[in-house]
């Protein structure tokens, strides 16, 4: 059977650090099915318009943008309510994060609190703010896990262990939602390089242990992302590893 490319159409996604990266990439292909978009940012003011521009551009007031700081939960449901200028929220991708070095030894509070809050605290206290509207629409959560939630990165316990919670999140969000909202998470792998930390050497040691032998790219996520949205009707609680098949060669 033929995927229903129009299922999505006029449907409202809200994308969490949506200016750049994955992000953004997961916004123009949600936005290429149809959907509304409300495009999340902290700081990026300046990628996050130019991508509004550019989807109004195509498709006249169908994007907008959404400043906030997730670690301010109190500013969490204006974030829903900035969706429901178009009638409703349909979707809700919990893609902001941070990624930072934690070496036993050298780790602060404030290293916690930030990779704790950005990776789980805050997925968890907006997918609260957003379930009234998903049940009501019969939506759907995805959760950007990390194949680290399973195998841990060296230097990198908190994220690692914040990433892990988020895939248990996921799955009690799933019982705890269904059955209106179905919830999965993804994790990536290999997709893009860390700013800093990784030579070339290092690069391709890791794509070696890869099924495919090659890199991803943030196109490969977005896809997994619409399938879950729009032809997983019977998948919940699940998470979708789109990492070239690092997770069975390490």
């Amino acid at each position: 059977m033929k995927n229903d490319t129009r299922k999505l159409a006029g449907k409202t996604a809200l994308i969490t650090g949506a200016a750049r990266r994955i992000g953004a990439v997961t916004a123009r292909r949600l936005h290429a099915e149809g959907m509304n978009v409300v495009l999340h940012y902290r700081s990026s003011e300046q990628e996050a318009q130019a991508l509004c521009d550019t989807l109004n551009a195509a498709r006249r007031d169908t994007a907008v943008l959404a400043q906030a700081d997730l670690a301010n939960l109190a500013g969490l449901g204006s974030l829903v309510k900035t969706a429901l200028q178009w009638g409703s929220l349909d979707l809700l991708v919990n893609n902001a994060s941070t990624f930072h070095a934690t070496p036993i030894g050298a780790v602060s509070e404030a290293d916690w609190d930030d990779l704790m809050t950005s990776n789980l605290k805050a997925p968890f206290f907006l997918a609260q703010a957003a379930a009234p509207q998903l049940r009501e629409n019969h939506g759907v959560i995805i959760n950007m896990v990390d194949i680290h939630a399973r195998r841990p990165l060296k230097e990198h316990a908190v994220y690692s262990a914040a990433k892990a919670g988020l895939v248990m999140l996921t799955l009690a969000l799933a019982r705890e939602l269904g059955p209106e909202v179905r919830v999965n998470g993804i994790a990536p792998g290999p997709i893009l390089w860390p700013a800093h930390g990784l030579d070339d050497g290092a690069k391709q040691a890791i794509l070696d242990n890869t099924a495919l032998k090659r890199a991803g790219s943030p196109d490969d996520v977005a896809g997994a992302i619409v399938y879950l949205v729009r032809d997983a009707e019977y998948v919940t609680g699940q998470i979708l590893s789109v990492d070239g098949g690092r997770s069975i060669g390490w």
